[in-house]
């Protein structure tokens, strides 16, 4: 009997790499607001301000947030034969 892998989980390696590609992104428009206090003025100078000091929290509870793990299940696979395969 042969076995299939397809429907395992991903793995924790590539979980983390998402949650680590989010936390970046959410600190690359923390700098963003940055710039923008400098050359804005009004109501969006504010807004820029308060958006860079609140995304830390809100990027390190979003990169703390892992992905529940399922299960996988393993089903059996037919083999092909490889006579069939060769094309004899």
């Amino acid at each position: 009997m042969v076995y299939s892998v397809t429907s395992a989980p991903t793995s924790s390696t590539d979980d983390q790499d998402k949650r680590v590609k989010r936390y970046l992104t959410m600190m690359g428009i923390r700098i963003a607001c940055f710039g923008l206090v400098f050359v804005t003025s009004g109501w969006l100078r504010w807004a820029a301000v308060l958006a860079a000091v609140f995304i830390p929290y809100i990027a390190v509870v979003i990169a703390n947030a892992v992905a529940p793990r399922q299960p996988g299940s393993i089903q059996a696979v037919t083999p092909q034969d490889d006579y069939h395969r060769i094309g004899r």
